[in-house]
């Protein structure tokens, strides 16, 4: 039985590459062809070690940027995707018609709404796959749609309360950095409102959401216009499963893997070691990588720590640290790790992040409480779901210069791994998380049952 031809078209960044990865590869598990279509410098990017499974076809478009590009071009880089990527879209259909595999749906995700444009103007149903969390969303939505005032006015004032209907309460800090005007890159909140405006154009708006239906019951429903889909979490099935992923742990991760650090972790007791990372985006100043580091020196808790030796843009960045021999004593710094396989090691005990929604949801899916350190976009607002709804960590606080001071670092590394009352609810509170999210995926689990229909829908 033919279940049907999908196109899935993300952007070129990792956060929205790795769980598109495995959202293609859940699909052509139940017999759906896949074209993924990517940028040429993204694609350069992945790792070539995992063979591409039967049904899933990775297919390249050039932006006019495949060597990269610095982070001052991005607006640029942002306007070739769209002019380039419509073009690549257009053809890829028309291609697939002409050799008898058409397309029955297309599939984009968040930052390119073009691509609903392209595929309505050539009469191809298309479905928006949302990578944050469903209250990102809906925040969007509101601000579109008639809240944006209320928004902009109290985000002036850090301690007025932003009310929105089926979120918790907010304030300026908890909401997406691109809605305030001191944003370098509120220039992208262009595409956010395209988005919304295209959904709010359709009779009846479907969204897939890389979310679980337990985690945010209430912020999937909270747009009565919005058909909000959970169908995560998006990460490597082995993971979930239960299986030994030995041999799957980088699958759909976009650099070569390496077992040293594995090595170390097997070395340690369980729920003991701190990880930290900060994701491609988040570079450390030098102020605050030393302020983080006597923070640990000081918490005497081994340690496995990523410093990255590029960012995003695949630029070098300065990375050093003035105690790296002290540090190398206690724990272990490394460029880069596959980290559903760090957050899945039993001697993980903490996870410092930058709360961008991957390692968030990988954190909730491993039962690892967490220190919230956000930095931009959507950040701010999953470190308050992550401490004040689902309670699974603790957001650090800085001071005047927005620096994480080292007693602050240390303060909220022992609340969390501690003996204290704070820490065994956050605790308690991941392990009832990762179970949830276990559930969702099993046979018979609503992530599950929404795949499935999905692939039904699809199909016919």
């Amino acid at each position: 039985m033919d279940k049907g031809h999908i196109l899935l078209v993300t952007f070129p960044g990792q956060g929205h590459i790795n769980p598109s990865l495995q959202f293609a590869k859940r699909l052509v598990a139940r017999g759906v062809k896949v074209t993924f279509a990517t940028t040429l410098s993204a694609i350069r990017r992945m790792n070539k070690t995992t063979p591409t499974p039967h049904g899933l076809t990775l297919v390249p478009f050039s932006d006019g940027y495949d060597n990269g590009f610095k982070a001052e071009e991005i607006k640029e880089v942002t306007s070739a995707i769209r002019f380039h990527g419509s073009r690549a879209v257009a053809n890829l259909i028309n291609a697939s018609a002409d050799e008898g595999r058409p397309i029955t749906r297309v599939v984009y995700t968040t930052y390119i709404p073009w691509v609903a444009e392209v595929t309505h103007n050539l009469h191809v149903p298309s479905t928006l796959l949302w990578i944050q969390p469903a209250a990102i969303l809906d925040i969007f939505y509101y601000y579109f749609n008639g809240y944006a005032d209320v928004i902009r006015k109290r985000s002036r004032d850090p301690f007025c309360a932003i009310e929105l209907p089926g979120l918790p309460l907010l304030t300026s800090r908890d909401i997406p950095s691109f809605l305030l005007h001191s944003d370098p890159y509120n220039f992208e909140l262009l595409e956010f409102k395209k988005h919304v405006e295209i959904l709010d154009a359709e009779p009846n708006p479907q969204v897939l959401v890389n979310t679980i239906d337990a985690l945010e019951s209430n912020t999937l429903r909270a747009i009565k216009k919005l058909n909000m889909i959970p169908i995560g979490p998006l990460i490597p099935s082995a993971f979930l499963d239960g299986k030994d992923p030995s041999d799957t742990s980088n699958e759909g991760d976009m650099f070569q893997k390496s077992t040293e650090y594995v090595e170390w972790l097997n070395s340690k007791p369980e729920s003991s070691v701190v990880y930290l990372s900060f994701g491609s985006i988040s570079v450390l100043s030098e102020k605050q990588r030393e302020e983080m580091a006597h923070g640990l020196l000081e918490s005497q808790r081994p340690f496995l720590w990523v410093v990255r030796k590029t960012d995003q843009y695949g630029e070098n960045v300065e990375n050093e640290i003035s105690c790296m021999e002290e540090l190398e004593k206690q724990g272990m710094i490394v460029p880069w790790c596959s980290q559903v396989e760090v957050l899945s090691h039993p001697s993980l005990g903490c996870f410092v992040t930058h709360c961008g929604w991957n390692s968030t949801l990988e954190s909730l899916v491993f039962g690892v409480p967490m220190v919230a350190f956000p930095g931009r976009m959507e950040q701010e607002t999953n470190a308050k779901l992550i401490t004040h709804v689902w309670e699974t960590g603790v957001r650090v606080t800085v001071n005047e210069e927005r620096i994480a001071e080292r007693e602050e670092f240390k303060r909220c590394i022992e609340m969390v791994m501690g003996d204290g009352e704070k820490g065994k609810e956050m605790r308690g509170n991941a392990k009832k998380w990762k179970e949830l999210a276990r559930e969702a995926v099993k046979e018979g689990g609503s992530s599950d049952m929404n795949l499935k229909a999905f692939v039904s829908e699809v199909g016919n």
